[in-house]
């Protein structure tokens, strides 16, 4: 055998022989398996440790990889790292085909359950709970019963804990493992804490369940969740301790929660809003709502809404309240991060490179206080390179999507779940909440209970438009907002001081054609001065722009998800350029403008949407207030096909229905199309013809059979059903979820998007290049940093599509990082699936 060099650990054993849990190529280094149990033990103690469950964290993190003490595995890691020599050495296996197949995660499991399930119907809820997420630190969270049609009621955990030893290697590993980590475990799992503490979660959990039921929805959804969080903090610490080991320069660049004071931030940002001149009539009330967010920053953790108009100045008055708050104490804690949460890449965009700006001035290390994180450009599956490239939110302040956020909570796999636990203890602003899926909704609002009541955390719902998030069906989860924790104190009264714009409701029998829409445009344009058009789908807005572009000298622009980042700032820049200077043009646009874009148009067109797209529509109309009154028109095309966006075409049925009935009373809705009164009968109409939509509905297409993903994250009724039939008696275990499986079904409904990188302008045909040369991770890194700016994301079929086509291509073989044909990438309309223009070599 080749000599080695071994770390030294606490624990470790000279006698007996040595375990190896990493090898480092670099420089021939191993880590013992004892050194890496207690490295993310201690972690993962720290982890847990936020939710009062230190000592489960620490038994996890000790025992996850027993069965790595099995003499297969040794065999299989020292032959793969050359260790045994295949001429040498007699144990010597041929490692290619084990990878993966050797099991190590499962003898831990079953310690901790043999251990803890013997101590009664507590130490049974314990020993799952625990021995779920050690079972499932390779693969995301098991199912406990199976929901799969070929298995349907399976007990799949209890398979699991009865695996016979020949494939667990348990007795072997623990005849073989260190003796004083076994001391240690057997300790931890005799303390009458390891079943208290998790007693006093639970029952915190059933405190505020609907009829404080332990067994319905609402406290099985949460009680999974404590699960997932326990998992995240055991993944994120064997996630850090393995990639430290294999590069210990990237530990250096950790932060390990030492981030710039809270005290220093907050001076960044009063410094800044000190600066601030009043260069618009709007500007005295912005200041109003900053103060108001200043002075609920003093109360204490909870659920809070922030209903403000567009356009009221909410991306720096929250963070006032972020701030302010994470630094007040709580049993002389401070809260660990800010975590902002937005529904649209080009809104992080634009409001992270603000608060970059205010809270990392000139000299400070850039993302050492702001973090984004929203880029979809490396394939789901995480490779040695995922593991690089990942982040785990370790810093001051996030800017992460909607998409990311919930993936973190109901995801598959380990990457989302990983960071869970950093949402504890942590302030949660949800930009432009009304735009959260309607199928999340009940999963989001246990979720956030959770995170608030059993995490210690605050979240702040942040909109013009508030849905009724805690008017939903309270037995499968309503937000539990208290009473007066709306952050500014009279909404109505600051609609009406802040109200800039008439809405118009000029829809007419037939619909407007797209020549009559695009004729309106022109009008408006010369009326007003400058003309935005939102439409409902990319095709009506290449229609429209080309419509009017085609008859009018007046500069026309074009705005769609199709284009990147990078292609849309550019466009952006030059539509606030002309407005700042009032020069005459025309915008035409996706959604993607209605929501957290700065832009003050004279006029607005919409296409009818859901009565809060409109409100977000016409913010973007006199936002500043500097004509006395905006007009917004609202439109209904001809033929306008939403079949294929439920979402929209329900939200039209709903408006159409308040706008009828204000023609009829505009005084009920307080003579304001989209003000409070309005919003909230809209809301009440959209939620009841959407309640069957808000607990995540999958069909037998995804699933073998129709079920919900609020069902089997939480009482999984049919499962336990088909178990009952086939045993006769119900499943012998406490957790009865498939956590596999829904968070399979998550992902499918999703239709996630891949990033594919573009061609646009000079840089992004430079960096693709330049990946395509690329070798060494951290080159990588900066690149693919870059170019996440030159990205766009593609849906799966678009992908299929173009790929048949010739027209993505692999940046490398095997990284999954894709690139587009610069034939189909155009200047005007972004990515199209048809070609365009000369083809350009890029990579070969």
């Amino acid at each position: 055998m080749k000599k080695v060099t071994q770390d030294t650990a606490v624990g470790d054993m000279a006698s007996k022989p040595l375990f190896i849990a990493h090898h480092r190529e670099s420089d021939g280094v191993t880590q013992s398996l004892a050194t890496h149990l207690c490295n993310v033990a201690m972690l993962t103690n720290a982890f847990a440790g936020k939710v009062g469950l230190d000592k489960q964290g620490e038994l996890i993190g000790l025992l996850h990889d027993l069965g790595k003490f099995s003499t297969a595995f040794q065999t299989y890691i020292k032959s793969a790292v050359g260790l045994l020599n295949q001429d040498e050495d007699e144990e010597f296996v041929d490692a290619t085909g084990l990878k993966g197949k050797i099991d190590h995660s499962t003898a831990g499991a079953q310690l901790v359950w043999r251990e803890l399930s013997k101590q009664g119907p507590l130490g049974q809820i314990t020993g799952q709970i625990l021995s779920l997420c050690i079972a499932s630190h390779h693969s995301g969270l098991i199912d406990c019963l199976s929901s799969d049609t070929n298995s349907l009621g399976e007990d799949v955990f209890s398979r699991r804990m009865n695996k016979i030893d020949d494939r667990s290697h348990f007795n072997e590993a623990l005849d073989k493992a260190d003796a004083a980590i076994l001391a240690r475990a057997r300790e931890l799992t005799s303390q009458p804490e390891m079943l208290k503490a998790m007693q006093a979660a639970i029952s915190e959990i059933v405190r505020t369940a609907p009829g404080k039921d332990d067994k319905n929805a609402v406290a099985q959804q949460q009680i999974g969740l404590l699960a997932r969080f326990l998992f995240s903090c055991l993944i994120d610490a064997d996630r850090i301790d393995s990639a430290d080991f294999e590069n210990p320069k990237g530990k250096k660049l950790r932060a390990n929660g030492g981030y710039t004071a809270w005290d220093v931030l907050i001076g960044r940002l009063e410094k800044h809003l000190e600066t601030f001149k009043f260069r618009h009539p709007v500007d005295a009330l912005r200041q109003d709502i900053s103060r108001h967010c200043l002075e609920g920053a003093a109360r204490g953790k909870g659920v809070y809404t922030l209903t403000v108009p567009t356009g009221g100045g909410k991306t720096l008055a929250s963070l006032r309240f972020a701030l302010h708050h994470a630094n007040k104490e709580t049993n002389g804690v401070k809260m660990d991060r800010v975590i902002y949460v937005i529904p649209f890449t080009s809104i992080i965009d634009q409001n992270a490179d603000i608060v970059r700006k205010i809270l990392e001035p000139y000299g400070t290390e850039p993302s050492s206080v702001v973090l984004e994180h929203h880029s979809n450009l490396t394939p789901e599956e995480q490779s040695w390179r995922g593991k690089i490239l990942a982040e785990n939110w370790d810093a001051p302040v996030i800017y992460t999507t909607s998409v990311q956020f919930l993936e973190t909570l109901f995801g598959a796999g380990t990457r989302g779940a990983r960071r869970m636990h950093q949402l504890a203890n942590a302030v949660l602003i949800f930009d432009e909440i009304q735009t959260l899926p309607i199928n999340c909704v009940h999963l989001f609002n246990n979720a956030m209970n959770f995170l608030v009541e059993q995490c210690g955390s605050t979240v702040v719902l942040c909109t013009a438009t508030q849905p009724l998030l805690d008017k939903v069906d309270a037995n499968k989860g309503a937000i539990r907002i208290p009473e007066g924790n709306e952050l500014i104190p009279d909404v109505k009264k600051l609609f009406n001081d802040l109200n800039r714009v008439d809405v118009l409701n000029r829809h007419k029998p037939g619909g407007w054609t797209m020549d009559e829409i695009a004729s309106l445009a022109r009008e408006e344009t010369a009326r007003a001065g400058s003309c935005l058009v939102i439409v409902n789908t990319k095709k009506a807005a290449q229609t429209i722009y080309q419509l009017c572009s085609e008859q009018d000298s007046i500069p026309t622009y074009h705005l769609s998800t199709s284009m990147c980042p990078a292609h849309r700032k550019s466009i952006l820049a030059e539509v606030r350029m002309r407005l700042e200077k009032q020069e005459p043009m025309l915008c035409v646009s996706t959604q993607l403008i209605e929501a957290g874009v700065d832009v003050d148009f004279g006029a607005v067109i919409r296409f009818t949407a859901g009565l809060d797209s409109i409100a977000q529509a016409a913010g973007r109309c006199n936002r500043n207030g500097i004509r006395k009154i905006g007009l917004v028109h609202v439109v209904n095309p001809q033929d306008e096909n939403l079949n294929l966006l439920p979402d929209i075409r329900i939200g039209c049925d709903k408006t159409r229905r308040v706008l009828e009935d204000y023609e009829e009373k505009p005084s009920k809705y307080g003579n304001n199309r989209i003000g409070p009164e309005a919003m909230a009968w809209y809301y009440q109409n959209y939620f009841f013809a959407r309640a069957s939509d808000m607990d995540y509905p999958v069909s037998d297409r995804t699933q073998g059979h129709d079920d919900t993903l609020l069902n089997l994250l939480s009482v999984n009724t049919q499962a336990t059903a088909e178990y009952g039939r086939t045993k006769g008696q119900k499943p012998d275990i406490y957790l009865r979820q498939s956590f596999m499986s829904a968070a399979r079904a998550f992902k499918a409904i999703d239709a996630p998007t891949r990033g594919v990188i573009v061609p646009y302008g000079t840089v992004g045909p430079a960096l693709i290049t330049a990946l395509c040369a690329a070798y060494l991770p951290d080159k990588e890194f900066d690149l693919l940093r870059q170019a996440q700016q030159f990205t766009v994301n593609v849906f799966p079929q678009t992908l299929e599509r173009l790929t048949k086509a010739g027209a993505v291509k692999e940046i490398q073989e095997g990284t999954g990082i894709l690139f587009l044909d610069s034939r189909y990438y155009s200047p005007e309309f972004g990515l199209s699936e048809t070609p365009d223009g000369k083809m350009e070599v890029l990579c070969g």
